[in-house]
């Protein structure tokens, strides 16, 4: 593959990075808009195919040293290929949810990209972040969605209280774990349009969202442990809703 340069102006500040194979191969599927490829050559003679088709959808293609890649690289061992990719516009519909995230002030990109992943293999439509929580382009979000964060709608909102008013005005139901509630998360019916709530990792909801829940919910702890990963809890929430739906509340 030869270099190659498109003339395009470009925000270098507004760009991030997908790294390794795996994402470039899912961001090349969805035709997301790659500006700078760098690669190696015993990357380009692995994958001779992805590298073809790299090189139609990126601006600007550079064949690197091993040393250059892991210079530019967060990983510490790279699998031969970085990108920069300018940040699509995000935009979710308000209507016609039938089952969405709202996450507040999450601030750990692991657990960020795991509840992607997740959302995405449940069924999730929409997930809506709050502007205080970890950065959704972070490098370490897209590693651990395992490449879903391209397949799931997502948005940054900078009033989460108002925009649960607006789901619960159209009839949604309205979910928050806490450990003060009297009912189990398996104890609820999943089966309705829903938006499920989830906070901080170490505080949890804040009062003010918490208190729009129409549905309290609780995960069952023994032995005295006191709460469960934040990517863990929704992971027990989501496939719940997915139980539910595939087959009926109670079945």
């Amino acid at each position: 593959m030869r270099k190659l340069h498109r003339p395009k102006q470009r925000q270098e500040e507004n760009l991030f990075l997908l790294e390794g194979t795996n994402l470039l191969e899912l961001a090349c599927k969805v035709n997301y808009n790659l500006e700078t490829v760098c690669y190696t050559s015993n990357w380009q003679q692995r994958y001779p195919q992805l590298a073809e088709e790299v090189g139609k959808q990126a601006q600007r293609l550079e064949l690197v040293s091993d040393e250059v890649l892991k210079a530019i690289a967060t990983t510490v061992n790279p699998d031969g290929i970085v990108a920069s990719a300018k940040p699509a516009p995000l935009s979710l519909p308000t209507t016609n949810i039938s089952l969405g995230l709202v996450v507040e002030r999450l601030q750990d990109p692991g657990n960020l990209g795991t509840i992607i992943r997740t959302a995405v293999a449940s069924q999730v439509d929409t997930l809506w972040l709050s502007s205080d929580s970890v950065d959704i382009y972070n490098p370490k979000v897209l590693r651990a969605s395992a490449g879903e964060w391209f397949r799931l709608p997502m948005a940054i909102s900078n009033d989460l209280t108002q925009l649960v008013k607006n789901y619960q005005q159209q009839g949604l139901e309205i979910i928050a774990t806490l450990p003060t509630a009297s009912k189990t998360y398996w104890d609820i019916d999943l089966t309705q349009p829903s938006l499920i709530l989830l906070g901080n990792e170490s505080g949890g909801l804040s009062p003010e969202l918490a208190s729009l829940a129409t549905q309290q919910v609780k995960i069952p702890l023994a032995n005295g442990v006191e709460s469960l990963n934040v990517a863990i809890a929704t992971a027990l929430l989501l496939y719940e809703a997915l139980r539910q739906r595939s087959r009926g509340v109670g079945e």
